[in-house]
């Protein structure tokens, strides 16, 4: 889990509380990634003090409530190492929604739906991709305008995506879309061990 290692990584830097790494981890990664929700991130310390990843201990302060201070183990920093030594995979994998949303309007054999698909679907990227350059611009911490930077290539990625079915599903007059609407899957062929026994009688 993502953000289960990056707290493991504040914490490599020294012990700290709640709130000052929820104030860290936003700062670290920057506004693409969005708030981090504070229950979340406790239910996240309180599983990797199960795990023995961290350890919690109460503070008195003379006016606020105790706070709870979390430090790595050495077990934690084992963890953290693994994590980083590690390569990432795709964390959904390529499910993914706009892909099924360009299925279901192939196969509904009009073109008008697939370009409206299509057209709303650049216009948003579009969108999204004007909006992380001017938040890479105005951030002055290197490793965010990096993370800035690979999210913009993600969304141009996406847009790229959107030019191959415009031009894989739109550009034959539309017969690839007839035949789609046409196409009708058969039942699936039964496995080996789904296949009744042939009579030897």
């Amino acid at each position: 889990m993502a953000i289960q290692h990056a707290v493991l990584a504040l914490l490599a830097r020294g012990p700290s509380y709640g709130y000052e790494l929820k104030g860290a981890f936003e700062g670290a990664v920057g506004p693409q990634w969005g708030p981090l929700n504070i229950g979340h991130l406790y239910q996240i310390l309180d599983r990797l003090s199960r795990d023995g990843l961290v350890v919690a201990e109460r503070q008195a302060q003379p006016v606020k409530p105790d706070r709870v201070v979390y430090e790595i183990t050495p077990a934690g920093r084992t963890e953290l190492d693994r994590w980083l030594a590690e390569p990432s995979p795709r964390s959904g994998g390529f499910r993914d929604d706009f892909f099924l949303k360009v299925t279901a309007a192939a196969r509904s054999g009009e073109a008008a739906v697939v370009r409206t698909v299509l057209a709303n679907q650049r216009a948003h990227l579009l969108r999204e991709l004007r909006n992380l350059d001017g938040l890479r611009r105005r951030s002055e911490d290197p490793v965010v305008r990096l993370l800035l930077s690979a999210a913009a290539r993600h969304v141009e990625a996406d847009l790229a995506f959107v030019d191959d079915a415009e031009a894989a599903l739109l550009a034959d007059g539309g017969a690839v879309l007839r035949a789609l609407a046409t196409d009708r899957p058969g039942p699936a062929t039964p496995t080996a061990e789904a296949r009744p026994a042939r009579s030897t009688g």
